[in-house]
């Protein structure tokens, strides 16, 4: 379940130009953080989407904001608010990047040149590794890029990237309240393999620690296993919300 989106022109340029799009949702606590580490990243363009915060987010945002940072606001729903900062962005590349997700200072450099050794390759995602990680959790992270790896199957906390033709194309992200980046996924490796980064991004481990690491795998597990079953997202979401 797609939706057409169109997109702006870019500039004509010899050097991929990368849109990095950035969906926040409540997150004053890392407001002052992610702004800094995104001005970090030497990106053609950073949009910041808030999907209708009420703590304060979108006002800090405003604030603390300097250039090339844009800021956009819309619907709550994760999928919703990139979609929509889809449209205003301008770069050849689209990189989605969760706000508690830290990607490494040469993330656009690594791109570019990955992308430019595999002119085959539409799309991308990095290796990903937890904050604050135990031994279980390095093995999650361990986990979860070899099933990437394997699969074509990847989540936002690994940071997926494509070409913004091909986004657009099919229709950007399904209008879902949950698995929006699997959903995408499967279309995408449609198109090619996915190019693998394994410099890691650096996820935070915050929900893990908070709700127990067995009882988060196991959620996540479950909720996967229902969705190749066919349960509809929303019903998903629903349960989702009650293991938060």
């Amino acid at each position: 379940m797609t939706r057409t989106i169109g997109f702006k022109a870019a500039p004509a340029s010899s050097v991929l130009r990368i849109s990095i799009i950035v969906p926040v949702y409540n997150e004053l606590e890392i407001v002052p953080e992610l702004l800094k580490r995104l001005t970090e990243l030497g990106a053609w363009e950073i949009i910041v989407v808030d999907g209708g915060s009420i703590d304060g987010t979108w006002r800090l945002l405003n604030q603390l904001r300097t250039p090339p940072i844009q800021l956009q606001r819309t619907a709550t729903g994760r999928a919703r608010q990139m979609n929509d900062a889809a449209l205003r962005a301008t770069g050849e590349v689209l990189l989605f990047l969760h706000a508690d997700t830290l990607l490494p200072v040469n993330a656009t450099k690594l791109i570019i040149e990955g992308l430019d050794r595999k002119p085959g390759c539409r799309w991308g995602r990095f290796d990903v590794r937890f904050d604050r990680a135990g031994p279980i959790l390095k093995l999650v992270a361990g986990a979860m890029n070899l099933r990437s790896a394997w699969t074509s199957i990847c989540t936002g906390d690994q940071a997926v990237f494509v070409y913004r033709e091909v986004f657009v194309r099919l229709g950007g992200f399904a209008p879902v309240p949950l698995m929006e980046d699997v959903d995408l996924s499967q279309r995408l490796k449609r198109q090619s393999r996915p190019l693998r980064i394994r410099k890691p991004a650096t996820t935070s481990s915050r929900r893990w620690q908070a709700n127990g690491v067995w009882r988060t795998i196991g959620l996540m597990w479950r909720l996967r296993w229902l969705y190749w079953r066919g349960i509809p997202a929303s019903a998903l979401a629903a349960r989702y919300r009650k293991n938060p």
